[in-house]
């Protein structure tokens, strides 16, 4: 028997975090219609961990106010306090593929020193689906933090974009092989003869790991 709106308006409005979360994943049965308005106020809750699965949930809910959606995640991105609640609102503004995400992304990466976030950011870029994105990737390879270099490449690879193997290209030799295992990965999925190239020079990689991903990615290209 399923829970009906009344039930989960009370326990949304209850004072106990865990009537609350109780609440948030019964939202999940409800049309998304009805389930976004009352997710909203649980977007600025006191709670850290509502604040998360509130803003997590839009990722799903966000397409029936796309305006309103990203005002919302804008606000979380840029002020919450807490920095998985911002990259969770980084992940669903990219899920949405919300039309001025790219600018809102760049801004927050741009206004951070916390490298989590920035790496939340620069993966979620490749969901996202815009070329444009491109450009704060390129600056994201050149990150001090090589999981947010790591994130970088996968996102590339991502938007497929064949103008960009100039800038994977030198990490073909990079010293750590799991940017090399994520290099032959992206290669595959940008899926060009330059990119094939590239990928059949790495086959005599040291790693056995990045051999079987490239060895992966070529099988991929040929069939």
């Amino acid at each position: 028997m399923g829970v009906d709106t009344t039930t989960i308006q009370q326990l949304l409005a209850s004072a106990d975090v865990g009537d609350r979360l109780q609440g948030l994943n019964q939202l999940r049965s409800l049309e998304p219609e009805v389930a976004f308005p009352l997710v909203q106020p649980l977007i600025q809750d006191a709670n850290a961990r509502i604040r998360y699965a509130a803003v997590s949930q839009l990722a799903t809910l966000g397409h029936v106010n796309p305006t309103q959606t990203q005002e919302l995640l804008r606000d979380r991105l840029l002020h919450d306090s807490e920095t998985d609640v911002r990259a969770a609102a980084a992940d669903a503004m990219a899920a949405l593929q919300l039309p001025f995400a790219l600018e809102d992304l760049e801004t927050a990466y741009h206004s951070t020193d916390d490298w989590l976030l920035q790496f939340s950011i620069v993966a979620a870029l490749g969901a996202l689906a815009n070329p444009a994105a491109v450009t704060l990737l390129k600056e994201a390879l050149n990150s001090s933090q090589e999981l947010v270099m790591l994130a970088a490449i996968g996102s590339l690879g991502e938007l497929r974009q064949p103008d960009i193997l100039d800038v994977l290209r030198p990490f073909v030799d990079y010293p750590d092989w799991q940017v090399r295992h994520r290099l032959a990965i992206a290669l595959g999925q940008i899926g060009t003869a330059d990119a094939k190239q590239i990928l059949e020079q790495m086959q005599t990689d040291s790693a056995q790991a990045v051999v079987e991903a490239v060895q992966t990615s070529l099988a991929q290209l040929t069939s």
